[in-house]
């Protein structure tokens, strides 16, 4: 919206088209439609980057309506963009200009910057990089940051002098967000300081390539730089396991297994189908991130005697996973396999077991229909006539 300002006060106002490379962050182009504007999507390579090619076409097809580029860096790919100073080059060379999502700042601070890439734009998410709790939904709280051409169009407030000489209306309902929420991150940032915050970028970049290392012939991933490195995450295939031939496995057995050995799965099918996204973050101890990598290597072992047909192709730990205390403990077990096999696949897991609250439960059936779980109106008459 402060950019949408930005080209309307110069006389610009049928700039409404924003690029939005296919590796970007799914919020991109909500956001751009939130703000009125048209999302153009350009292509990456097969090596998980923003086709330069693609883009140039792209900007010079829209050279007269180019509002924006809206780019992740690093990439939710998982890869540093090499190119990205020319990337932001070509969209200025076009009229436009760079909005930064800073989703994951976290592989960012204390090393590089938005404007040392040329960006015009960037929202600093406050989870993950700066202490706020990440998922569920939330929070949804965190500033932008301008180059000085676009401060005037900052956010005002109508009880509170704030923003820009031109400002664009309230954004948020209190003038500088939540103070609850932006506390904890003034106080993290405060006690870590200029050096703690660099190592906490260090730590997240080096975790990942950590269990990139670990998994290194158990798992393919999908992208990663011309050094074999990625950046704060990475993205394994595991469509090989479903695809090939005889049976199969997919990524949503992996992640309930995962939940038998007392982990939360990573993100799934985003954003490539079929594939784990892993984003350690700089938060993990070492023993943590060995547990999650031996939870990964045993499970490609269950995986591996599936797809060999050492065991059932239905009844098996994965696609029975994940496994509750109320079904291990019952008097009756139908499966070919031991209960220790479904609920302690692990020696680590009996000390520290995490039991799930259900057991399978088809996902996309939930999302697609809506399931009440309010108690049926007879219930209500029958404890009025007992009353």
């Amino acid at each position: 919206m402060t950019i949408r300002a930005y080209h309307r006060d110069r006389g610009d106002a049928r700039r409404t088209v924003v690029l939005i490379p296919s590796s970007a962050h799914g919020t991109n182009p909500a956001s751009a439609t939130m703000a009125g504007l048209k999302v153009a999507v350009t292509a990456c390579d097969a090596h998980g980057y923003v086709d330069l090619a693609d883009l140039r076409a792209k900007a010079g097809q829209y050279r007269d309506t180019l509002a924006a580029l809206m780019v992740t860096y690093p990439s939710t790919h998982g890869v540093f963009e090499e190119d990205i100073r020319e990337i932001c080059d070509i969209v200025h060379e076009h009229g436009g200009q760079v909005y930064m999502d800073g989703a994951n700042m976290n592989a960012q601070v204390g090393l590089t910057s938005p404007a040392a890439i040329g960006a015009d734009v960037c929202h600093l998410n406050l989870h993950k990089t700066f202490a706020i709790p990440h998922g569920g939904g939330g929070p949804g709280m965190g500033p932008i940051a301008v180059a000085a051409h676009l401060a005037p169009y900052l956010p005002g407030h109508p009880a509170v002098r704030v923003g820009g000489e031109k400002a664009i209306p309230a954004i948020s309902a209190a003038p500088w967000g939540s103070a609850s929420i932006l506390l904890i991150s003034y106080g993290y940032v405060r006690m870590l300081g200029a050096g703690g915050l660099t190592d906490a970028t260090r730590y997240a970049i080096l975790n990942a390539n950590y269990i990139k290392a670990r998994l290194a012939g158990h798992y393919d991933e999908l992208y990663a730089n011309h050094n074999g490195r990625v950046a704060h995450e990475m993205i394994f295939d595991l469509r090989p396991f479903k695809h090939g031939t005889g049976p199969s496995v997919d990524e949503q057995d992996v992640a309930k297994r995962l939940m038998d050995y007392g982990f939360h799965a990573p993100t799934v099918s985003f954003p490539v189908a079929g594939t784990m996204m892993i984003e350690p973050t700089e938060s993990e101890a070492k023993d943590e991130l060995d547990r999650f990598c031996d939870a990964l290597i045993a499970i490609r072992g269950e995986i591996q005697a599936v797809m060999d047909g050492r065991v059932d192709a239905r009844d098996n730990v994965l696609k029975n996973a994940p496994h509750t205390a109320e079904e291990v403990s019952g008097n009756v077990w139908t499966h070919s396999y031991t209960r220790e096999q479904a609920a302690y696949p692990l020696p680590f897991v009996r000390a520290n077991k995490v039991w799930p609250a259900v057991g399978r439960i088809d996902n996309p059936y939930g999302d697609r229909n809506l399931i009440c779980a309010c108690p049926p109106i007879e219930m209500y008459e029958e404890l009025e006539a007992k009353t």
